[in-house]
């Protein structure tokens, strides 16, 4: 049995690994990233732990290939075992302090698909946020000539052809030549939002999990895309409940229990994951004010009224999107489809 744990510390140009066994430091030394890659192929199987950073999945994949034990541990956690000075040899000797503590988790990696699904999600969130930093700062611009935009002028789009066209508004040449290249920006991000939203529907299609996720109440494209990168695939799951991954996302409520007694509060603001609870939650909302004043179709829409009875649409929204994860959570590990239940 090799008893031996190599903590690594990953950087951009250079790559820190301490070896670590019988209970004593063999090695830290600093490598590059081509001397890592070989020294990997060479290295007898052992057990490999990365500090979760920038390319700690693609390191965690090639080492698996190779027959080594890979975990990824917590960067926060490190941080917290490091017992002197920030340097690249302390931070790969934290790491293996760390991942020796007792009932240590670690940090579940991404697959390939994943990586790229996820690569999708970030391209299309900065094009929509590019997108709505433009717009704003148009009619910001533009309400400070009193320039105002509204539906009566055809909205944005027509208030900019009425400002470029109008010679009497009093503006220069070059204001105008500085609104029409920012509009055709803006309207170039458009086009690329819905770009990216037809290449993620593609992407969904080869995706079967994301194809069965899909059929949830409340799940569009991305929530479906976002759910299978927060549970994982059935093959490398860390979570054991579909409740931990609720809580690891932030729809349960928080525990403050002392002396046996166990008190329940409100749902915490401090989470990972913010995005996901938001996206999660405005879908369930979106599905519960759809059938608010419809008659209930299945099991779960008669749930849904009764609970926006007793505590308003809101409260049912949060219960929606926790158990859609859940549910989420069952499908991805028994590989089921999503069924409803007819009232």
């Amino acid at each position: 049995m090799n008893n031996t744990t190599i903590g690594v510390d990953l950087a951009k140009d250079v790559i820190q690994v301490c070896v670590f066994s019988q209970q004593k430091i063999i090695s830290n030394t600093e490598m590059n990233v081509a001397d890592f890659a070989i020294w990997l192929t060479q290295r007898k199987p052992s057990t490999i732990v990365f500090e979760a950073c920038g390319t700690s999945n693609y390191w965690k994949q090639k080492a698996t290939s190779l027959g080594h034990t890979v975990h990824l541990i917590s960067a926060k956690l490190v941080n917290v075992v490091r017992q002197q000075q920030k340097n690249d040899k302390n931070d790969a000797l934290a790491i293996v302090q760390a991942s020796h503590l007792p009932n240590v988790k670690f940090i579940k990696g991404k697959t390939l698909e994943q990586q790229q699904l996820q690569s999708l999600i970030r391209i299309r969130d900065l094009a929509v946020k590019q997108k709505t930093a433009i717009k704003n700062q148009i009619k910001a611009l533009l309400l400070e000539l009193n320039i105002r935009v509204s539906t009566k002028n055809g909205g944005l789009n027509g208030t900019i052809q009425l400002v470029l066209e109008d010679a009497e508004n009093g503006c220069a040449m070059y204001f105008r030549q500085a609104i029409s290249t920012v509009w055709k920006t803006y309207l170039q991000l458009c086009q690329s939002v819905s770009k990216y939203d037809k290449v993620i529907e593609r992407a969904i299609r080869k995706s079967p999990e994301c194809k069965r996720l899909i059929q949830l109440e409340g799940v569009g494209p991305i929530n479906a895309i976002n759910l299978y990168l927060a549970i994982g695939c059935s093959d490398s799951m860390v979570f054991k409940q579909g409740k931990d991954v609720s809580a690891c996302i932030g729809l349960t409520p928080v525990q403050h229990s002392s002396g046996g007694k166990t008190k329940l509060g409100k749902i915490s603001k401090n989470i990972r994951n913010q995005m996901l609870r938001s996206q999660l939650v405005t879908g369930a909302f979106t599905f519960v004010n759809s059938i608010a004043k419809k008659e209930a179709k299945t099991e779960k829409e008669r749930w849904l009224k009764n609970l926006i009875d007793r505590k308003g649409k809101k409260c049912a929204s949060v219960a929606l999107a926790n158990k859609t994860v859940r549910t989420a959570f069952s499908m991805i590990t028994k590989n089921t489809e999503y069924k409803v239940t007819p009232v």
